[in-house]
């Protein structure tokens, strides 16, 4: 129903919709420190603010909540579904070779810029399907609610202030992962350690070590500097373990000191695997260098003992495990940082709906408190699943089958999204399932295409679910 007025629709707008994505993406929206009336920092509020004139261009009722959310509804019904996006976006971090992260570009059919796929591209794209149904006046019985956050990427809180007011609509879907349908979403833990130990000033040493972005991103690029060593045996040492790590590493002299570069490739960190950790590669090559024997060492060698590179499933945590829904468990060890007499860590870990607190959560604990480690967390968050034979899921896949030709079906995923806490809640595109949007690393990307097809599948689920 509607399918060949929507598909005219959207095709005629495709150039106005890229447009409308370029604005938002060149505005770095990440997480900044607090001011007054903007709760996550001027970029945010930047981002919000200018959705928010943009649908009210456009003829959309909008609301404001407190800055936190905007949201824009289709008409003045009973909601019966909310589409749920973020403007906020990661750091920019190093490595872009396609454009400078916030000046989004065009070209071989792709838009590359900081939060094109994650998820300002996604965003825009329901916008323009609630465009489409509205400017072709397709009748509706109930309302659909956009909902525009700006803290998706640091905790959610936005949200959680909005529902806290709001009620959940008896259906959500978030264009932030990929289709077909994302039923089910790993639960996580965010592992946050420390020691201590103490003060050496026997050479050669470690002098400074603060690698990490984010929590929920494996570092590409990190550095230390280390004391004492001569510049041939870092470049001996380099030369061996890049082979065995993949990782690429750089010195700099600067007298007795040197700068040590370690150069992987960012990932988001439910996908380790698709990156190569440049925070673990650099722990391994300066345990390889002959480092006077202190109990900075010591602990750091107990620590790779625990997350060593390459390990990204947990086994030497003992949390290695899997099942048939969600797949296997994934770690990511993505911030550390190391003085003369502590060091503090954080690695992200996936789990699947097998893993609950005492196979997960106690077992790292024990683990680490074995090699002189404290973990500070006291609970993890649980994974997410939605009956993939609900009415609510048939229609998201139909969709999706009939506008790709592609067999639709529920799938899991490690990142956790907007929906992971409510009832009804799926993930639902923005990207198809073969396509690695290098999401929260260097040169990400969309698919035009494919959010150009997202706008059309988006609208039509509107129609057949609210009409």
């Amino acid at each position: 129903m509607y399918r060949k007025e929507i598909e005219e629709y959207i095709e005629a707008h495709k150039q106005e919709m890229l447009d409308d994505i370029c604005t938002l993406c060149r505005i770095n929206s990440e997480k900044m420190s607090y001011k007054e009336g903007m709760p996550f920092g001027p970029g945010a509020f930047e981002a919000l603010t200018e959705a928010l004139t943009m649908a009210e261009s456009y003829g959309f009722s909008i609301n404001n909540y407190d800055n936190y959310v905007g949201t824009m509804d289709l008409n003045d019904k009973e909601t019966q579904l909310d589409i749920l996006a973020h403007l906020d976006v990661v750091p920019a971090g190093e490595g872009w070779k396609e454009t400078e992260p916030f000046n989004p570009v065009v070209k071989n059919g792709k838009i590359f810029g900081r939060g094109t796929s994650d998820d300002k591209g996604p965003a825009v794209a329901a916008l323009y399907a609630l465009r489409a149904v509205k400017e072709l006046n397709i009748p509706l019985s109930k309302n659909v609610r956009l909902i525009l956050g700006t803290d998706e990427e640091c905790g959610s809180s936005d949200i959680a202030h909005y529902y806290s007011v709001e009620k959940e609509a008896p259906m959500t879907f978030s264009p932030d992962g990929a289709f077909p349908v994302v039923n089910t979403e790993k639960g996580s833990l965010a592992g946050h350690f420390t020691t201590e130990f103490e003060l050496s000033d026997k050479l050669p040493k470690i002098v400074t070590l603060e690698a990490g972005l984010k929590v929920n991103v494996v570092p590409g690029k990190v550095s230390a500097v280390v004391a004492g060593l001569e510049e041939a045996v870092l470049t001996k040492v380099a030369a061996e373990v890049s082979v065995s790590t993949g990782i690429r590493y750089e010195i700099q002299m600067e007298g007795n000191h040197a700068k040590i570069t370690a150069i992987g490739e960012g990932a988001h960190a439910s996908t380790p695997d698709e990156g190569n950790n440049a925070l673990t590669g650099l722990l391994f090559y300066l345990l390889k260098l002959p480092l006077a024997d202190c109990p900075q060492v010591t602990m750091l060698r107990r620590l790779q003992d625990l997350i060593p590179h390459g390990d990204t499933k947990g086994k030497a945590l003992g949390i290695a495990m899997g099942d048939e829904i969600s797949g296997n468990l994934t770690l990511a060890f993505s911030l550390l940082k190391v003085t003369d007499t502590d060091l503090v860590g954080t690695f992200d870990s996936r789990c699947p709906i097998c893993s609950n607190e005492e196979n997960v959560l106690m077992v790292v604990k024990k683990n680490m408190e074995d090699k002189g480690f404290t973990l500070h967390n006291d609970s993890m968050r649980p994974p997410h699943h939605v009956d993939g034979d609900s009415e609510f899921v048939k229609t998201l896949l139909n969709a999706y089958e009939s506008y790709t030709g592609r067999k639709g079906e529920c799938i899991s995923m490690g990142g956790g999204t907007y929906v992971h806490d409510l009832k009804n809640g799926v993930a639902f595109g923005a990207s198809m399932p073969e396509t690695d949007n290098r999401m929260h690393g260097a040169d990400e990307f969309a698919v035009v295409e494919e959010l150009v097809v997202s706008a059309k599948i988006f609208a039509q689920v509107i129609v057949d679910l609210c009409s």
